[in-house]
């Protein structure tokens, strides 16, 4: 690609696009209702500037549509995890963790 901007980020080189886009990703698991309200069972996301933790996160997804909307409209009836550990949402996050919501596990 040389001297030509690559399309996807505006870098010249396939590397150094690599290198932005990968900056900050998270991986994102939805289990039950909230999969189903936001249509998917996983992806992969960049965080957004100031999202350091969970409650961020979950704001900055409310506010990516109306399935992320529902899902997260009332964050009192999710848990969530962070790299497989229940955590709470003022739990601190980085690139390459791995966030999941679900909604609380009963047994019996």
């Amino acid at each position: 690609m040389s001297g030509r901007s690559h399309r996807a980020c505006g870098f010249a080189d396939d590397a150094a696009c690599l290198n932005i886009e990968t900056k900050n990703l998270v991986k994102l698991l939805y289990f039950a209702w909230v999969r189903q309200k936001i249509g998917k069972t996983e992806e992969e996301y960049s965080l957004p500037g100031g999202v350091s933790n969970v409650r961020e996160l979950i704001e900055a997804l409310a506010a990516r549509g109306p399935g992320y909307a529902a899902a997260f409209r009332n964050a009192d009836s999710i848990r969530c995890a962070v790299n497989q550990e229940h955590k709470t949402f003022d739990t601190a996050i980085k690139d390459t963790d791995e966030i999941a919501f679900f909604p609380p596990v009963t047994g019996g």
